[in-house]
């Protein structure tokens, strides 16, 4: 077997893996959605591992590039997401040496790996080295507190240059002098993320002095508004873009309201609790320090989302 770095010009036969292996139910398996995550990312293009067999591709393995900040220190991550190998090659420890080959690569170029793996995967995960961090708090608020009648058809005339370059970087500052991991976000940040994504359809409302990105989710027998992405500069930020949830909230009626602990929408009756995914982590270079709480991690629900 042999497992190399991937190129262009193994895309189809990445796509054919991926389509093999998982199907289509879960996610889209296009060009499209492929370039978005791994070659479009603000952060950089990602590290994807392929494993050959006979000059046939057999399996992939795909670490996006991310950034978190802590205090003014800059950590380069990876976000272990895609990975696949074709039915007819189970049972050869594909998934095990893809994986093992990517943290030999990303340790020359990174701090560490983060990911949350459902209850299926994890194992295997902390097998070669991950830790469990805890899982993500979530608030989650009753949606019929927020009422108030809006059309939902209504578009954000409102150009992108509206919104002021030092809102994000007022936002950035307030999480650093916090002193927890947070992503720094940027205006590219929030185009590729929200605005140009094609595996979520957001959401999205701003004006100069907030960014909101949501989406309705559905379980079986309720919908959730969650909230992704929340950037406001003090009071006024805050105060319109309560004003545009309340909207949402009647027009969409959805059950409740989730949000990370980081957006308080000043509500009384709230609940907050470990109601997300398992969050774990893998330092890179011995860099064991880098695993901290949950309470370290200063986070919007978009940066934890899956892709």
């Amino acid at each position: 077997m042999n497992i190399r770095e991937a190129t262009a010009e193994d895309l189809p036969d990445i796509l054919g893996v991926l389509k093999a292996s998982l199907g289509e139910s879960s996610s889209k398996k296009t060009s499209e959605v492929w370039n978005y995550k791994h070659v479009e990312n603000p952060f950089g293009k990602s590290l994807v591992l392929v494993a050959e067999e006979e000059n046939c591709i057999i399996g992939i393995r795909a670490f996006m590039r991310w950034e978190w900040k802590k205090g003014n220190k800059t950590y380069k991550a990876f976000r272990a997401v895609d990975t696949a190998t074709h039915p007819d090659h189970q049972g050869k420890g594909v998934f095990k040496r893809l994986t093992l080959k990517a943290i030999e690569i990303a340790a020359e170029h990174g701090d560490f790996v983060f990911n949350t793996p459902n209850d299926q995967s994890r194992p295997g995960y902390l097998k070669m080295g991950w830790k469990v961090v805890d899982n993500i708090n979530v608030v989650l608020y009753p949606a019929k507190l927020f009422g108030s009648s809006f059309n939902l058809n209504q578009k954000n005339e409102k150009k992108l240059d509206v919104i002021d370059p030092r809102l994000f970087e007022s936002y950035n500052r307030d999480l650093e002098n916090n002193d927890k991991f947070y992503t720094p976000k940027s205006l590219d940040y929030i185009k590729w993320r929200y605005m140009n994504n094609p595996l979520q359809k957001y959401i999205v409302k701003y004006d100069e002095n907030f960014f909101l990105a949501c989406y309705i989710k559905e379980h079986r027998f309720f919908n959730e508004l969650r909230i992704s992405e929340l950037i406001y500069n003090a009071s006024l930020g805050l105060s319109s873009a309560k004003k545009v949830i309340s909207k949402f909230s009647y027009g969409l009626k959805p059950l409740i309201i989730s949000s990370s602990p980081r957006n308080d929408l000043k509500r009384a009756l709230n609940f907050r609790g470990a109601y997300g995914p398992v969050l774990t982590s893998r330092p890179l270079n011995n860099k064991e320090s880098i695993i901290s709480r949950i309470q370290d991690w200063d986070y919007a629900l978009g940066d934890l989302e899956l892709f």
